[in-house]
């Protein structure tokens, strides 16, 4: 991040293309240090994550998640007769994305920041065109741009993909009834998220993923724990199989597929392509500003410059990680950057989580990045079925696993697939952050009982010294 030492530019005029997670925060950060900001967004602030991604679909994982435990709790006593309103479900999934993006609007005013609405195009490194959606359109002129235009769900070329039972994941955010059948082509980290919350709400789900494994990159040994949990959930999980087509069926559509040496049909109501997404940059005209990409990314140095110097692109249009946190962190930079505080983006503290049931986070190098990097390494692992929070909670069939270099004993990554993983693998981002070593993390004392301290036994067995759980020999 920033050397706060240095002092900002004052009198630039920044514009920044997109509201999304990335977009605002730079618009914010570069209104805090002084700039006159104007914020270009073609349709609601807050962008996909907010209306069609990450907030939408975590509402309604939530609402899956309630239900799921109310409907199987009665090993702890708790006998309940529990239906699923699915409009109230929809409703209170759209007053939280509604209500955040009204929010990130008022930040916008509280900041000065001018916000335009309609679609940008560059003119010359320092001037765009915006279109509004009535066909009008006025120029913009910056001293710096930053682009943060997003991306949209990747369409593959499959025959019949324009079955109108074929929907991509912002329709399956919309749906007006709970499928009682699905087949999700994608096992990644959308494939994998609709189908735990839709198999929660009762839909028969398959899912048919192309590679070998499921969540290619999040670490192999706890991925194969997420696919048994979720084949245990009822979802049928077929990998290294090829989608051929897409046909018409009585009641939805059938997925043609190839898989263990021959054709194979899958019958259901719908068809949720979920093969990831692609960058948004077709409309920027980025030639316009001789501004570099290759095939629609945008190049960028770890300062998100492009090569043109007043200009800088984030998130997801530079087509690595399409994480909203990842593009927070790169609008930052960015900002401060191009208010003339040098700041670096360092993905090393980059975490990635999957909400499914039991949630799986990791951050930094998995074991198959090690191995591959030729890193002496030793893994230090403890089984949540050891820990008391975990049983106490009915979720024991989880795992933390620390990767750490064999001679400092410094942490490398982090990896759990368990109840609140997605909010304790903060600590391990942090334990990369400051190159904290095992013994330091052993050091600090963990609250009892929970989730947190198994983080402890996970470091103590990387020095085969955990306290709750048989030591190696």
């Amino acid at each position: 991040m920033a050397d706060k030492i240095n002092m900002p530019e004052h009198g630039l005029t920044i514009a920044v293309i997109g509201g999304g997670p990335g977009g605002y925060i730079a618009a914010i950060r570069a209104a805090q240090l002084g700039a006159k900001v104007t914020l270009i967004e073609k349709d609601k602030i807050g962008g996909t994550c907010v209306n069609v991604g990450c907030i939408p679909t975590k509402a309604l994982i939530h609402s899956a998640d309630v239900y799921r435990e109310a409907k199987n709790s009665s090993d702890i006593g708790i006998n309940a007769e529990v239906t699923v309103d699915w409009a109230k479900v929809q409703s209170n999934k759209n007053k939280i994305a509604t209500g955040l993006s009204k929010g990130i609007s008022g930040l916008m005013l509280s900041n000065k920041v001018k916000v335009v609405q309609g679609t940008a195009e560059f003119v010359i490194s320092s001037k765009l065109k915006v279109v509004k959606a009535d066909g009008s359109s006025e120029t913009v002129e910056a001293d710096r741009i930053i682009i943060a235009s997003g991306s949209v769900p990747a369409v593959p070329t499959i025959p019949g993909m324009e079955n109108k039972n074929c929907i991509n994941s912002t329709v399956a955010l919309e749906l007006t009834e709970i499928p009682k059948s699905m087949v999700v082509i994608g096992g990644g980290v959308i494939g994998i998220e609709f189908a735990s919350l839709y198999n929660a709400f009762g839909t028969k789900v398959t899912v048919i993923e192309m590679l070998p494994k499921l969540l290619p990159m999040m670490d192999g040994e706890l991925t194969a724990i997420a696919r048994k949990q979720l084949v245990k959930s009822g979802i049928v999980i077929h990998t290294e199989a090829q989608v051929l087509a897409i046909e018409e069926a009585s009641h939805g559509a059938r997925v043609k597929v190839f898989l263990n040496g021959k054709e194979e049909y899958f019958e259901a109501e719908k068809i949720l392509v979920a093969v990831g997404r692609r960058t948004a940059t077709q409309d920027l005209k980025l030639e316009n500003a001789g501004i570099a990409s290759e095939r629609g990314r945008i190049n960028v140095d770890s300062r998100q410059q492009t090569n043109i110097a007043n200009v800088y692109a984030i998130g997801d249009c530079i087509g690595k990680v399409m994480l909203a946190h990842t593009a927070s962190a790169q609008g930052e930079v960015a900002a401060e950057n191009a208010m003339g505080i040098e700041s670096v983006y360092d993905e090393s503290t980059n975490p990635s989580c999957v909400y499914i049931d039991p949630e799986f986070a990791g951050v930094g190098l998995t074991e198959e990045q090690a191995k591959e990097r030729n890193i002496d390494y030793i893994a230090g692992k403890f089984p949540l079925i050891a820990n008391a929070k975990s049983k106490i909670m009915g979720c024991p069939n989880g795992l933390i696993k620390i990767i750490a270099d064999a001679k400092y004993k410094e942490i490398l990554g982090v990896h759990i697939i368990g109840p609140r993983a997605t909010d304790l693998i903060t600590e391990g981002a942090l334990a990369i952050r400051l190159e904290a070593t095992v013994e330091e993390l052993i050091s600090t004392i963990h609250a009892h009982p929970t989730i947190g301290e198994a983080m402890r036994e996970a470091a103590l067995d990387v020095e085969n010294r955990a306290l709750n759980i048989y030591q190696r020999h």
